[in-house]
């Protein structure tokens, strides 16, 4: 019960990594805000939570993109669970592996907003809500990113998905220098490619040849799992790592070495 008495607000947590960083945030006691567009799914991981007879969750729609959306996703928080203690910048998006030339600028605009504008929007909407937390002492608010390996070791044909993420990167070392002084940590992770829906996209199409292909680049042999990134995502957030700032943990069966 790592996360007892926290609120954690996940985004893009109806499927792949972000479902699994709420269930896992939810079985060490934390309440969760399921945060997403497909509601459908979102509702369903948040039903799937509430009955594990741990934390709590609700869901909440939200374009990561609209600032709207995301201060209503963090006033969610605060008016269920009474606090937030917890922002997980889950949700991502990606064009499908192509020349750089080839990318429509509208796809281009998705990418930044979706992977780099949200960021921007999340750290606005806790601000207030984790100075006020942190005169009480310290990991009283804590900021997860999800990069990737994308933005340590890029990939041709993913030139703009991987500035995006080296971006996320550069955010979260920046925050954390500001932030430091206010007793707010901010993280991030570095996934290697795993089981979610944007695989297919990262790789160009899904066949067991691509599959193969990317599993030789990988030391330890095969793809991330959910799992992998939802154990890291535990640790980072929890009171253990109180004196981790600016950290960008690749999870990646040492992919990046």
């Amino acid at each position: 019960m790592r996360l007892q008495g926290k609120t954690a607000v996940v985004t893009g947590a109806a499927s792949g990594f972000g479902a699994e960083i709420a269930r896992s945030y939810a079985r060490e006691g934390a309440n969760v805000v399921i945060a997403d567009i497909n509601e459908d799914w979102g509702k369903a991981v948040a039903e799937e939570i509430e009955g594990m007879n741990s934390g709590a969750a609700v869901f909440q729609f939200a374009d990561v993109s609209r600032k709207e959306d995301v201060e209503k996703m963090v006033k969610t928080a605060v008016d269920r669970f009474g606090r937030v203690d917890i922002l997980v910048n889950n949700a991502g998006y990606t064009h499908w592996n192509m020349p750089v030339d080839k990318v429509p600028e509208e796809e281009f605009d998705r990418i930044f907003a979706v992977n780099v504008k949200s960021i921007y929007h999340g750290m606005n909407a806790v601000l207030p809500y984790f100075r006020e937390q942190a005169q009480a002492g310290p990991n009283k608010g804590v900021v997860l990113n999800i990069a990737s390996t994308a933005g340590v070791r890029p990939r041709p044909g993913l030139v703009w998905y991987n500035a995006s993420k080296s971006a996320a990167i550069g955010a979260t070392r920046s925050l954390a220098i500001e932030l430091g002084a206010d007793n707010i940590r901010v993280v991030a992770i570095n996934p290697v490619a795993g089981e979610t829906p944007l695989l297919a996209k990262f790789m160009g199409e899904d066949t067991p040849e691509k599959r193969a292909a990317f599993k030789a680049t990988v030391p330890l042999g095969r793809f991330s799992q959910p799992a992998d990134i939802a154990n890291a995502a535990v640790f980072l957030v929890s009171d253990e790592a109180e004196f981790l700032t600016g950290v960008c943990l690749e999870v990646d069966g040492g992919r990046c070495i």
